[in-house]
């Protein structure tokens, strides 16, 4: 059968129909909203590359919180910027650390707001790489006991769930060991698994001031190129524990996303990060884009096989949804 009698238009006649036929919705639920949190009292400074976006004192993050929280948004990830770095990165998991008071504070003043960590070393070691230096790289097994440090002080001060973003090799197993050691074996782990070397993090790196001061972070986050190789990465965090897979970035990506989403029965989450909100943030704001590339941007990450998105744009987005 063909044209005449096929007529696809016809399931596109109106706005009813086509919101009765459509194949993938985005909800508010798919949500997460990514915070940087920094030490001091009444502080909002805007991130210059990220428009809209702020580093705020926890004072200012709880108000936010409870915005958020009225939006519907069931989720935020905490990003912590310490007064003090280290070799160590010591502030990580100082139970009184930037992020352990964040996350205090805002289950005292939020009721149902999920409260998600970054577990990584980058903004809190003087050098901005994700662990401890050793010969002029990073040493993965010398870094594993600072990220299984950093979670548990995390799931100490309420974290409902731990997102290890550093891609050492074993951080998983060794993060879902010390949680289940200390009883916290209900806690979640998020794990960035599929994390690529990409140049769409640069708005982010200023955000979080964590540049690194040396070198590059090739060694230990994915070749853009490979797509197997992001299989394996899925499937051995899955195995040492991982509640959730995610893949960062998500739109040039989304090929990536799909294969994990297709080859595990977990839950898939990906990054919308912070390159990808800039630019079109910034075609917006010159008149080349329309706003409706936000929501076009963000069903394409959710088509494409994300069950979780985490976002920039989530307080735009749930105010139109």
């Amino acid at each position: 059968m063909s044209f005449p009698l096929i007529r696809g238009r016809r399931l596109r006649r109106n706005e009813t129909i086509r919101r009765m036929v459509r194949e993938t919705k985005l909800s508010v639920d798919d949500l997460i909203y990514p915070l940087f949190v920094v030490e001091g009292e009444n502080i909002k400074n805007e991130i210059k590359s990220m428009p809209g976006n702020y580093q705020m004192s926890i004072d200012n993050i709880v108000k936010e919180c409870i915005e958020i929280e009225k939006l519907g948004i069931p989720a935020v990830i905490l990003f912590g910027i310490p007064e003090l770095k280290d070799e160590l990165g010591s502030e990580a998991y100082n139970d009184e650390g930037i992020i352990q008071k964040a996350i205090k504070a805002i289950k005292e003043n939020t009721s149902k707001l999920y409260v998600i960590t970054d577990v990584c070393m980058c903004e809190y070691t003087s050098h901005g790489h994700c662990g401890i230096i050793r010969d002029g790289d990073v040493d993965n097994d010398e870094t594993l006991k600072y990220l299984a440090l950093e979670a548990l002080s995390h799931a100490k001060a309420g974290a409902d769930m731990v997102a290890p973003s550093d891609m050492m090799d074993g951080r998983v197993a060794a993060i879902r060991d010390i949680l289940d050691e200390h009883g916290y074996y209900n806690i979640p782990i998020m794990s960035y698994a599929v994390k690529y070397a990409s140049s769409f993090y640069g708005p982010f790196r200023e955000a979080a001031e964590s540049t690194p001061a040396f070198g590059d972070r090739r060694s230990y986050q994915m070749d853009p190129p490979n797509r197997l190789e992001a299989l394996r990465e899925a499937e051995m965090d899955i195995m040492e524990g991982a509640d959730i897979i995610m893949v960062k970035p998500a739109l040039p990506y989304l090929d990536i996303i799909r294969e994990v989403k297709d080859n595990f029965n977990v839950p898939v989450a990906a990054y919308n990060v912070s390159g990808e909100y800039s630019m079109i943030k910034a075609a917006i704001e010159k008149g080349w884009l329309d706003e409706k590339v936000i929501f076009e941007s963000l069903i394409s990450i959710k088509r494409a096989g994300a069950d979780l998105i985490l976002t920039y744009f989530a307080k735009e987005i749930a105010e139109k949804l």
